[in-house]
């Protein structure tokens, strides 16, 4: 093999390397807590809404007062009807959560 095609190997590997590392990103705070499942935005607390991506205690509790004034969720996409969350953080949410 020339060093050319090493050169190139290397760097295929390592870029393959980096997208995975990259779309670990949205799951990760969920993983890191060692909760594989799906959250539920109806039945959560604060602290299960926490583990979110972009969610921290003030969003949880954003979403909570929305629950509390409107009822449970009717769809996921209803979570984009609370303060603070477009479609950008629904995106990182929606794989993540269920109803």
């Amino acid at each position: 093999m020339t060093k050319t095609k090493k050169l190139l190997t290397l760097l295929v590997i390592l870029a393959m390397a980096a997208v995975s590392t990259i779309s670990l990103g949205a799951a990760e705070k969920q993983a890191a807590a060692g909760n594989d499942k799906l959250i539920n935005i109806n039945t959560a607390d604060a602290v299960q809404l926490d583990k979110l991506p972009q969610v921290g205690p003030k969003m949880a509790q954003r979403i909570l007062d929305f629950r509390k004034s409107n009822g449970n969720f009717k769809r996921t996409q209803d979570l984009m009807k609370v303060k603070g969350i477009g479609e950008k953080i629904f995106a990182k949410l929606q794989p993540l959560i269920t109803i």
